[in-house]
């Protein structure tokens, strides 16, 4: 994998991470709307470029187990 590729998986991992966090708060339906897409659009980015399944795929950018 080229490290242009990592770095974009990274960047969408850490998008999807925020946009779940964002879920986890109280927000308009409007706003919710919108975040829920976003996070839709990053993981199908993720996906593509991954070329796996979303749902078997799971980044862990936190390093190794203390």
């Amino acid at each position: 994998m080229t490290d242009e590729k990592v770095s974009r998986l990274r960047a969408h991992d850490s998008n999807i991470s925020r946009y779940r966090r964002l879920l986890e708060t109280k927000l308009s339906e409007l706003e919710r709307g919108f975040v829920e897409r976003r996070l839709n659009e990053e993981r199908l980015a993720m996906q593509s470029l991954a070329n796996l399944p979303v749902s078997t795929f799971r980044l862990d950018w936190s390093g190794p187990p203390a």
